[in-house]
């Protein structure tokens, strides 16, 4: 017999909440043994990239194409138009793009750095700058290999990974005016916001921000082009956290952050939910059509740009997905609570927890290692080890090498990136990588650097061997 209303407890003052999806489809997975991991690390030159996939019992490499797609996803992929020219799907997605994100013109990419490499191409000319909200590894190399430098501009606060500012993906507007001021608005030929900051931690720009960068370059009469790739995540980021925000959805809060800029570079293996694809939106006429002229050459077609006509329609089907304000909280929610867990244990995060992903802090790891000793590669080498979790190394192997003199970046960051796949993995896997990062961070002590054996000469950390010191 149930019990009457007077006699039952309070509730507590919230309730839990649950994801807004049920399991169709399971892969299953497999523990290995620690000699047998010990054994995959080496063999792997103590690079995470180079593990096979079959050896890795939880998967937090990374979020890029590794999301599970949903019902309807799968049911549009025995849509696929598979035209070479003119296919359906690409309007499709052409619209879904146009409605949610706002830009009159689209070209479709294969994946996120195909874009990079055609807005590089057409708008960077030798001995151009590009300023940004900190760099990220394929996007510089796209603007170097163009004859352009990447200068930071983003915030001081990004830098420090305790710091618990509320938008630390921010622009340091003073910083890029004197930028303006010192070489002149003709030598910028766009402003490369990325909206969230992965490098800083997933960490996202205020709109109060956007607008500001915006009315700059206006005056200057400067590009502003988005690395929108988790441009919904930095929506839900600003919609908790920013005053006003609160009531909008995070769809009306995406278009305008859009609004605020010229362009676009997506990949859509992210935010979009797919396991390919990305695409190239802009509102200028002139980049659009020398767009959709190189991407013959370096993609395909401009109907399908590397893409089949399969994964368009996954594509379209998850931007509206992921613009609802359900699924964007779960998602980030459950970053959350494995940051909380961490946090908890007393193990070194950066602060306050990002979108897309947990950074470990390897530098509050391993003081006892200097830079030059990788202390985050070989953080992401003992998470292997201890549990069968490949993560990625955000430090000074990620930050590569200066164009001209060749000496090592050397970041203020020294990250272990722990990645989470959008609807992949259980509130119990996030235990566990909270129980081995606890476990990793109390042998620090024991912890051993490495050496590089093997560098390739673009995009180092992912090909890259270390042996351990």
């Amino acid at each position: 017999m149930n019990p009457s209303a007077e006699s039952r407890p309070l509730r507590a003052p919230y309730r839990s909440w649950a994801e807004p999806w049920k399991v169709k489809v399971v892969e299953p997975i497999r523990m290995t043994t620690l000699a047998e991991r010990q054994r995959a690390i080496a063999e792997a030159g103590y690079n995470t990239f180079l593990l096979h996939s079959e050896d890795v019992y939880i998967d937090l490499l990374t979020d890029s194409g590794t999301s599970a797609m949903s019902d309807r996803q799968w049911a549009g992929m025995m849509l696929g138009d598979e035209a070479y020219a003119g296919s359906r799907n690409f309007y499709h997605l052409e619209a879904t793009i146009q409605r949610y994100y706002g830009y009159k013109y689209v070209v479709p990419t294969h994946q996120g750095r195909g874009a990079e490499n055609l807005i590089s191409k057409i708008l960077i000319k030798p001995g151009d700058v590009v300023p940004g909200n900190m760099y990220f590894t394929t996007t510089r190399a796209h603007q170097e290999l163009s004859g352009g430098s990447f200068v930071d501009v983003v915030i001081k606060e990004a830098h420090d990974p305790a710091s618990e500012h509320p938008f630390k993906g921010n622009v340091d507007l003073v910083a890029l005016q004197a930028l303006i001021d010192e070489i002149g608005a003709d030598r910028i030929p766009y402003v490369c916001v990325a909206v969230t900051v992965n490098m800083a931690g997933g960490q996202p720009v205020s709109l109060e921000n956007l607008r500001a960068v915006r009315e700059l370059t206006r005056r200057h009469g400067i590009k502003v082009i988005l690395d929108a790739t988790r441009a919904v995540e930095n929506a839900y980021f600003i919609q908790q956290r920013e005053a006003g925000q609160k009531e909008r959805l995070v769809a009306d809060i995406l278009r305008e952050i859009c609004s605020c800029s010229d362009g676009c570079t997506m990949s859509g293996k992210k935010d979009a939910l797919v396991n390919i694809g990305g695409w190239l939106a802009i509102n200028d006429q002139e980049v659009f059509e020398e767009a959709s002229n190189l991407v013959v050459l370096f993609e395909g077609l401009h109907t399908y740009g590397g893409m089949a006509g399969r994964d368009m329609e996954a594509m379209a089907l998850g931007i509206v997905e992921s613009v609802d304000d359900e699924h964007i909280k779960a998602r980030i929610g459950q970053v959350e609570y494995l940051g909380n867990k961490l946090i908890a244990m007393g193990v070194p995060i950066v602060r306050p927890i990002g979108g897309h992903a947990i950074y470990l802090d390897a530098r509050a790891f391993y003081p006892q290692l200097t830079q030059d000793q990788f202390p985050a590669q070989a953080l992401a080498a003992y998470l292997y080890e201890d549990a069968g979790i490949r993560a990625m190394e955000r430090g000074i192997v990620s930050a590569g090498r200066n164009k001209e003199t060749g000496d090592h970046h050397r970041p203020a960051l020294e990250l272990v990136r722990l990645t989470i796949p959008r609807r992949v993995y259980t509130q119990a896997h996030m235990d566990i990588v909270a129980e081995s990062a606890a476990a990793v961070y109390d042998a620090r002590e024991q912890a051993r650097g490495l050496k590089m054996v093997y560098e390739p000469r673009y995009l180092r950390f992912f090909q890259a061997r270390f042996e351990r010191l």
